[in-house]
């Protein structure tokens, strides 16, 4: 099957707006003078469907079940990650075109718009896959693609232990973190593992607890019976309909949530989030992108001015409502390992700084100078 019959075939499908079903190709078949088996047929109704509707050449790769990340630089140039770091793939292709078709399809999946008057889009594919894309010029060598492929699966946190993430003493304290409700942020850089962490942690709650989650894009997927997700949504091309996290947090208040969970904390939400675990919704949970438990104060700090609050109200908001700090951290092998529990404790200045009470390798785990004071808040 050579590359151009495959593009008049397709051109044919277009043309008369037809499905690529097994009888529709077969019939573009007929109509180029060419007869296939039926074997045959099938893999090219396969091809044409991942190219008109489906990821195209990227459709290998996203049905490895290893792969986290897809990264297209260019036409011949695709890297994957499969948990151990940025590797080359072999897919290619054919053309910079296509890579800008592909792009445009999956955005129009995503309900989304990708042109030159909108050149990048950041949106949910309805498998749950996140899309980003950016096209040329703001590209400069041509249109990037890059999709994060959420976990097929939610772990326990006893298989988090065979896998290395945490180990056995530290999993035993996330599990007391859960039951006593405490308020807690899972911290970490871009791809540690945050989400894959908080989604475990989530099902260690009471069945009996309602978990309400709000995220800009649904990646969370906890264990447990009974989860009510909420999705931001970006305006419209007028402009309009645009639904905040901090709109849905508000709304989520009125949900009657056992456990409010923010999947990724980045704006204004904070302060809404922060307020309500201090005014009775106790077990609340976000991530937040930090570099370091002792970062995490100042990074909250800076939302919170995005939302207008001065740095002392901030920090006493902090103070009142977080109870820990779960820190992951990726090595240079590509191995994610929860790295400690910190408290966050407020200075003479009543300003907030981090504190470790756990500290930990991956294999065991040792007792930092603010464990008294976790386990005092677990305790009461």
């Amino acid at each position: 099957m050579t590359r151009a019959l495959l593009d008049r075939v397709r051109t044919r499908l277009i043309e008369s707006d037809a499905d690529a079903t097994p009888a529709r190709v077969a019939s573009a078949l007929r109509e180029e003078g060419l007869l296939l088996g039926d074997d045959a047929v099938l893999e090219l109704v396969r091809t044409l469907r991942s190219e008109l509707v489906g990821a195209g050449p990227l459709e290998s790769v996203l049905r490895d079940p290893c792969i986290t990340d897809v990264l297209v630089n260019g036409p011949d140039e695709v890297w994957v990650d499969r948990g151990c770091g940025l590797e080359r793939s072999d897919v290619a292709f054919d053309s910079t075109d296509e890579v800008r078709r592909l792009a445009q399809r999956l955005a129009t999946a995503a309900g989304r718009r990708l042109h030159d008057a909108a050149p990048y889009v950041d949106a949910r594919l309805p498998s749950g896959i996140r899309l980003h894309a950016v096209l040329p010029p703001i590209a400069v060598d041509g249109t990037l693609i890059s999709l994060r492929i959420p976990a097929r699966q939610a772990f326990t946190l006893d298989e988090l232990v065979t896998r290395r993430t945490v180990d056995a003493g530290t999993a035993d304290v996330l599990r007391a973190l859960i039951g006593a409700r405490l308020g807690f942020l899972v911290t970490g850089g871009t791809g540690s593992g945050k989400t894959t962490v908080l989604s475990t942690l989530l099902g260690e709650v009471a069945v009996t607890d309602r978990i309400v989650i709000v995220e800009d894009s649904t990646e969370l997927s906890p264990r447990h019976p009974h989860v009510v997700q909420l999705q931001s949504r970006l305006p419209n091309v007028e402009g309009a309909g645009e639904v905040t996290s901090r709109d849905l947090v508000r709304q989520a208040l009125r949900m009657r949530p056992d456990r409010l969970i923010v999947g990724e904390v980045r704006g204004s939400e904070v302060v809404d989030m922060l307020a309500a675990m201090n005014t009775g919704h106790e077990g609340g949970a976000g991530t937040v992108h930090a570099n370091s438990p002792q970062d995490v104060p100042a990074r909250l700090e800076a939302l919170g001015l995005m939302a207008g609050l001065d740095r002392k109200a901030m920090h006493a908001l902090i103070a009142a409502g977080i109870d820990a700090v779960v820190h992951l951290r990726r090595t240079a092998s590509g191995q994610r390992i929860v790295t400690g529990i910190h408290v966050l404790e407020r200075s003479d200045g009543g300003l907030v700084h981090s504190v470790p009470a756990i500290e930990s390798d991956g294999l065991q785990h040792r007792q930092g100078p603010g464990y008294a004071r976790l386990r005092s808040r677990m305790d009461r």
